[in-house]
């Protein structure tokens, strides 16, 4: 935002089109009872995607931790590694509740500084070009840039690999549902705050190269706020980058030991040995992230390369929620095709927008080409899947007569006796699971939670955007 303006909150806006669909995805997470997405994967397609996928995820918190940590000193990382190995998951929950507040304050504590500094809001107006306060840009973030990084998001955003502890840890699918949409449209006001800092700086303390841009935060920290405020800035920021980086150590650790370790590795052993291994694993994540933050250019760059990567397993996730015929034969086409994709247009200079327009099609076409040519999953492995997404939580006396394994039975939604009429008639269907089964086997009764959420949900959307844009014209 400092260098193109109101238009860089898109590097985090990205996810404002996606979170509507958490209203949908939430229950679903929930329903599998999967511990990790890894067991997804490897319980819908196969143990080769499961332990693909564990790789990909291990990855995916290695480069988080460094882009969180690329702006860190060593003692802060030496506090949330060591209560993250101490108390685990519970630990990293505690503690991001708390440091949640501080983050609130890192967001907006600059911009009455900021405006005192500059003479008001007016003055910034008259001061910087009218570009700087529009939210697409001439270059960098253009309109095309920002459709296709909202897809992109769309497409990745269900298999960043603490989803699975987000969406299935709730009480009740409700819990998840309003926890993870809104407390993600929280996220995105704090967004606010942080692009009007950079486009503020800019009119306060112009002149720095593209190079240094990611610097304009601490030189507005340390020009406008007096010495308490800056330590208090500073436990924020602390905050910010210990808030993620425990829950990636978590969910790193739990990823290797069950998708990896305890697959290939040791079958059976205790709870103290599997234990151990995840905590060494944890280490491994962080030291990871480390040597990423010290050769990375900057965290735009990084933010970026995350973007792509997680979206080679994306395709292959939604494929499996409504497409009965996806197979892992398919997912790895496309998962190949689309590196492949990525490798060439890197080489060849495209900018991200043109290979995300690339990638995707290429990456569908892939899935369903692979799955059509080759033989069906397992009959046994999808029946067990999709009954377990079917059966609401509170209805687990139906797994079991039917069969099928629950790796963490849930409990605490409205229970039903086995007379009464089914969760699934009484509004808890899934749209994303019976997508194809449209429109023959819809009812609003049948789906009424899933629609009016989702509805709600774009509402909050759009009116969040037409918020932003009204902040825009505040002095012009």
């Amino acid at each position: 935002s400092y260098s193109i303006g109101l238009a860089g909150i898109w590097y985090q806006w990205i996810w404002m089109f996606s979170t509507p669909f958490f209203w949908l995805l939430a229950p679903i997470y929930r329903r599998l009872r999967y511990i990790t997405t890894g067991d997804f994967f490897e319980r819908r397609y196969g143990p080769s995607l499961g332990a693909g996928y564990a790789l990909m995820g291990l990855v995916y918190f290695t480069l988080n931790c460094g882009l969180m940590l690329k702006a860190a000193v060593l003692i802060m990382t030496v506090l949330f590694v060591t209560y993250s190995l101490v108390g685990g998951l519970v630990a990293a929950v505690v503690t991001d509740f708390i440091q949640g507040v501080f983050i609130l304050v890192l967001s907006f504590l600059l911009i009455p500084f900021a405006l005192n500094a500059a003479g008001g809001i007016a003055a910034i107006h008259d001061g910087l070009d009218a570009q700087m306060f529009s939210f697409v840009a001439p270059v960098e973030v253009t309109l095309f840039f920002v459709t296709m990084a909202v897809i992109n998001g769309l497409v990745s955003i269900v298999v960043q690999p603490h989803h699975m502890a987000i969406g299935g840890a709730g009480k009740k699918e409700s819990a998840g549902r309003w926890g993870w949409t809104y407390g993600n449209f929280l996220k995105r006001i704090m967004t606010l705050g942080w692009a009007f800092t950079g486009v503020f700086a800019a009119f306060l303390f112009p002149g720095l190269a593209e190079a240094e841009r990611e610097m304009a935060f601490g030189l507005a920290v340390q020009n406008l706020l007096p010495a308490g405020l800056v330590g208090l800035m500073i436990a924020s920021m602390a905050a910010a980058v210990m808030s993620s980086c425990d829950s990636f150590m978590v969910g790193g650790s739990a990823l290797f030991t069950r998708n990896c370790y305890r697959k290939y590795f040791r079958r059976e052993a205790s709870p103290a040995h599997y234990l151990r291994v995840a905590r060494f694993a944890s280490l491994f994540v962080v030291l990871g992230g480390l040597l990423f933050a010290l050769v990375l250019p900057s965290v735009v760059h990084g933010v970026t390369i995350i973007w792509k990567f997680t979206a080679l397993f994306g395709i292959g996730f939604w494929a499996a929620l409504f497409w009965e015929r996806a197979n892992k034969w398919g997912v790895w086409a496309s998962i190949i095709s689309m590196s492949l994709c990525i490798l060439w247009t890197e080489y060849q200079g495209w900018t991200l927008p043109q290979q995300i327009a690339l990638y995707l099609p290429v990456g569908v076409a892939s899935i369903v080409l692979g799955s059509l040519l080759t033989p069906k999953e397992a009959p046994e492995r999808l029946r067990q899947f999709y009954t377990l997404l079917r059966t609401p939580v509170g209805e687990e006396w139906k797994l079991k007569e039917a069969g099928v394994e629950i790796i963490e039975e849930g409990h605490n939604i409205e229970q039903t006796e086995r007379d009464a009429l089914p969760l699934t008639e009484r509004g808890h269907s899934l749209l994303l699971v019976d997508l194809l089964k449209f429109p023959g086997a819809f009812t609003w009764a049948r789906y009424r939670i899933d629609l009016n959420g989702f509805l709600i949900a774009w509402g909050v959307v759009f009116t969040l955007i037409l918020f932003g844009y009204l902040t825009t014209l505040i002095g012009a």
